[in-house]
């Protein structure tokens, strides 16, 4: 057992949205990931989707109303609600879901979430 560095994993790659599993929280990964640009439209129906930035500036679309979030901020969307996140500027965030979640909420269409 040991500390995770979470700014350290995030210096492991360049790669955005491509999340990188960190550690495990009962039958929950936690992820690291870096972001920049627009993502899917998406949703998922089987769990909440959380996310907390550890650096930069993140905006949460869903169709209702945007959620910004910046460093030191997290926020959940329900389970069931179509979002998007969307970044201007690169930033890093920390990512816990259920272990198997696709990243799109579609199987056919999620990265493959590689450990480091």
């Amino acid at each position: 057992m040991k500390a995770i560095n979470l700014a350290g994993k995030l210096a492991s790659f360049d790669e955005h949205w491509a999340p990188r599993i960190v550690g495990q929280y009962n039958d929950n990964d936690l992820m690291v990931v870096k972001v920049k640009g627009e993502f899917v439209w998406h949703d998922h129906a089987d769990t909440d989707d959380l996310f907390l930035v550890l650096e930069g500036e993140i905006d949460i679309e869903m169709l209702a109303e945007t959620v910004t979030l910046r460093a030191g901020e997290m926020f959940v969307v329900p389970k069931g609600v179509e979002h998007r996140p969307v970044a201007r500027e690169e930033a890093h965030l920390l990512i816990i879901e259920p272990r198997n979640t696709p990243n799109t909420g579609d199987p056919a269409t999620a990265v493959t979430k590689e450990t480091i």
